[in-house]
């Protein structure tokens, strides 16, 4: 086969030395044929492709090799094995045969497999208000001078291409809702249908073609804000193809390199400035004219009106335990103490923990994403504390315990004094029926006395809840005396006794008749 250089010189010497075929056969140490061929083709390249490959050793094998090939295609990308290992295992069956053969008929099965898998798509497109796709990524971030993998939420409009990314701790069902409803919420409205993959968060069971059994609550936050939600063909993230896109463009734009916050909310209030202010510079895809926030601007007016937030926890069953807690998420949260012994519901939410017993809240926390800590609420422990007044001091729940400045006076002056921590219990208990800001007064009056004794502050705040005295109702003008009856005592002397035992009065009348003619009686 020629290399180009010698048909360069081929050409060169025929064309512009003006030589001979037969000299150009004598310099060059070429035959006369193929010169014949470079001057009458005017090609500048010639390949060579063998039409039939003989295989006599491999041939006998082809069936098994194929097998092995396909076999290996099917494992994982990690998993699969090199051509080298290929031929050691057809070794193992019994091949004679030479690395090299079964290297190229491996090449050329790998070849085939690739086109014949090769898939067309076609463009989509989208009406305004139509659809939204949404996503998980896994990124990296400095978050309080850790780095830590975060989980972001994305959702993308499918017509104006307005991106919303959002990041947790988690992804877990609970965080599904919360990024719904501030998407919902950032973009003013949502899409009359949504396009997810099969996250377990979503869907329970996958049948034939689209069919899809949706988990319960999902279906419930779906239905809340009017969506009809569509799961995408197993490992075919290109029926979602725009925010698939869109996670590699956020992970290069945004997290490369790698932002630093104190806290996930201040991360959060970022992302939403980037996100404005890309769609802001971008032009449109499709309407190159336009910017995103332009056409995003546009399409409002299509989406579907925001309902309002939608109650997204997640429910599980937990136990109390003696000391007021429960467990959830490898950290332990306090119930209000008349929970101990019953079982509780507990609604996790992105940022918050509410503890539900009998229909009622027992405890409310933000939520935490560490491991085995313990989260208090001392007012929990209030009930416990005014039977064991001696937990005051050395009670996990009181510890680091912020109290307003005349309660906390009040109780140093209360820890000095023989029995302190039973009256300090005593006025604690206040704050249930009370609530801090009465005993706050309280005590700050009792002190502006000199007084740090519970009985005079439990006083002030029984002082407190009695009913303030009932207004005078003004007498109207109609009502109202033109002539008011003088007030005189001396009429009442006709109604003492004579010595003669007779009551005195006026003309012989009695008293009763007298004051009959007075219009007193």
């Amino acid at each position: 086969m020629l290399v180009v250089e010698t048909i360069a010189k081929v050409r060169r010497a025929y064309f512009q030395d003006g030589k001979s075929i037969k000299q150009i056969c004598r310099d060059l140490r070429v035959s006369r044929k193929t010169v014949r061929k470079v001057i009458r083709t005017g090609a500048t390249q010639f390949t060579y492709e063998r039409s039939v490959q003989p295989q006599p050793r491999i041939g006998p094998w082809r069936d098994e090799l194929d097998r092995i090939l396909a076999e290996n295609e099917r494992r994982p990308k990690r998993e699969r094995l090199t051509r080298i290992r290929v031929f050691e295992e057809l070794r193992a069956l019994g091949y004679q045969g030479g690395y090299d053969a079964v290297r190229r008929y491996a090449a050329a099965w790998s070849k085939t497999a690739m086109e014949v898998s090769a898939e067309a798509y076609v463009p989509l497109s989208f009406d305004p208000g139509e659809a939204y796709q949404f996503d998980w990524s896994h990124e990296i971030a400095v978050i309080d001078g850790v780095t830590t993998t975060i989980k972001v939420a994305h959702v993308r409009l499918c017509h104006s291409r307005m991106v919303f990314v959002r990041a947790y701790p988690r992804e877990t069902q609970e965080m599904v809702f919360d990024a719904h409803d501030k998407a919902f919420a950032f973009f003013g409205g949502a899409c009359a249908r949504g396009i997810y993959d099969n996250m377990k968060t979503a869907v329970d069971t996958i049948f034939v073609g689209k069919d899809r059994a949706y988990n319960r609550r999902f279906q419930q936050m779906c239905g809340h804000y009017l969506i009809d939600p569509v799961a995408c063909t197993p490992a075919s993230g290109w029926e979602k193809g725009q925010v698939e896109n869109q996670v590699g463009v956020i992970r290069r734009r945004f997290f490369i390199p790698r932002p630093k916050f104190k806290s996930y909310a201040e991360l959060n209030a970022w992302l939403i400035d980037r996100c404005l202010a890309r769609a802001k510079a971008h032009a449109h895809p499709d309407m190159r004219d336009k910017t995103v926030w332009e056409v995003f601007e546009a399409e409002r007016r299509s989406l579907v009106p925001y309902a309002g937030p939608f109650d997204g926890f997640h429910a599980v069953p937990a136990s109390v335990s003696k000391t007021g807690l429960v467990r959830f998420d490898r950290n332990r949260y306090s119930v209000e103490a008349r929970a101990v012994g019953r079982p509780v519901e507990i609604r996790a939410y992105a940022e918050r923990i509410e503890l539900w017993q009998d229909g009622q809240v027992v405890g409310r926390h933000d939520r935490v994403f560490g491991r085995d800590r313990a989260i208090y609420d001392p007012l929990h422990y209030l009930p416990v504390l005014a039977r064991k007044p001696g937990a005051l001091r050395n009670g996990a729940p009181f510890k680091g315990w912020e109290l307003p400045p005349a309660i906390r006076r009040i109780r140093s002056k209360l820890e000095r004094v023989p029995g302190g921590d039973r009256q300090m219990a005593q006025i604690l208990a206040a704050l249930l029926a009370d609530g801090l800001d009465a005993v706050e007064a309280a005590c700050a009056e009792a002190l502006r006395e000199g007084i740090h004794s519970a009985d005079v502050v439990l006083n002030i705040l029984a002082r407190r809840r009695e009913p303030e005295a009932p207004a005078s109702i003004a007498t109207p003008e109609a009502l109202r005396l033109t002539c008011e009856p003088a007030a005189d005592c001396a009429r009442y002397d006709t109604l003492r006794r004579t010595d003669d035992g007779k009551i005195a009065g006026a003309g012989g009348d009695g008293p009763a008749q007298a004051l009959r003619h007075e219009g007193r009686l």
